[in-house]
């Protein structure tokens, strides 16, 4: 894997693919840990003079421009922390977005649009990709988070410029590789979230490495999981929303006893008063837990900054479902 650090980017227009998939309050972004997570990259592409082209989506507008998806409030917040201006663009692609980036100087940021008004991101459209990629000389990817996806900011841009990872990027490779390679036993991946479509293949794949899986959200309604030994489901529930007292206690027997545990996906629908007890009491026990302790997606970080404390982590990892 190349790293950033290693690209020769004076003078380069530089294509950084990043996830600023981040809540919005009034117009604001309500938590900016996404965007932190791109700064140390695109400082040291300022910094080495290059011209400094991201790339990214927010939310789901599915193909269509929708004006509270916009990413105004990202280049406010980017331009803060930056402290100098971020050109932002109203579209990813057309003659204005070739103009300014023609002009750009040595050390220039521009933000595109959202990507995800373009349909075409989302089905990996070449012709989107080829044209996305003659924007710029060098690609870099410092969105893990959807990595696994298969979009034209993704795989499709890679195939046409030479592609360097992001210092985020290959940090969390690093340390997920360490994970998976030579963990301290027993290995529990703790798995929920709302999403059991892309999550159960996870499920089935970390049970082939960890010694127990324990599952919750979602992921507590498949019966297809059922057949495989070392996945552990909920004794009891709350109307399929939430684990039961019983559950939690049993969860936590397993937690306790553990070596490692990377958690991914919050075990209830913790935003409803009325199921939040689950995720909360499994929060906060991380806290009596002696594991090498591995966190990973914006809702399970959401759920963690709540009831528990992302300090008592060893990790937190910006990957999810």
């Amino acid at each position: 894997m190349k790293i950033v650090s290693e690209a020769e980017v004076k003078g380069k227009k530089v294509l950084v693919r990043c996830d600023f998939d981040v809540p919005l309050k009034n117009g604001t972004v309500a938590d900016e840990e996404r965007i932190e997570r791109s700064l140390k990259t695109i400082k040291c592409l300022v910094k080495k003079e290059a011209k400094v082209i991201l790339l990214s989506h927010l939310g789901r507008p599915e193909g269509k421009v929708v004006a509270g998806l916009r990413l105004d409030p990202v280049a406010k917040s980017l331009s803060k922390k930056l402290d100098g201006a971020v050109i932002k663009l109203d579209e990813c692609l057309g003659n204005s977005v070739k103009e300014t980036v023609a002009e750009m100087e040595k050390g220039d940021i521009v933000l595109l649009e959202n990507l995800r008004f373009y349909k075409e991101e989302e089905k990996n459209d070449p012709e989107f990709a080829k044209k996305l990629s003659a924007l710029g000389d060098i690609y870099v990817n410092e969105a893990i988070a959807v990595s696994h996806r298969s979009h034209a900011s993704i795989t499709g841009i890679p195939k046409y410029l030479p592609s360097y990872a992001g210092f985020n990027f290959a940090e969390e490779v690093k340390n997920f590789l360490k994970i998976l390679e030579n963990p301290r036993r027993p290995l529990v991946f703790l798995m929920g979230g709302a999403k059991p479509e892309t999550k159960a293949p996870l499920v089935s794949k970390f049970a082939k490495i960890a010694n127990f899986v324990l599952v919750g959200g979602a992921l507590m309604n498949d019966q297809n999981l059922k057949t495989q030994g070392n996945i552990i489901f909920p004794v009891d529930n709350i109307d399929k929303l939430d684990i039961g007292p019983k559950t939690i206690t049993l969860f936590e027997n397993y937690l306790k006893e553990a070596g490692t545990i990377v958690w991914n996906g919050p075990l209830s629908k913790y935003e409803e008063p009325k199921y939040v007890t689950g995720t909360k009491e499994i929060a906060k026990f991380f806290g009596k837990i002696n594991a090498f302790k591995v966190v990973g997606g914006g809702d399970t970080i959401t759920s963690v900054k709540r009831f528990g404390k992302l300090t008592d982590f060893d990790f937190v990892s910006s990957a999810g479902g």
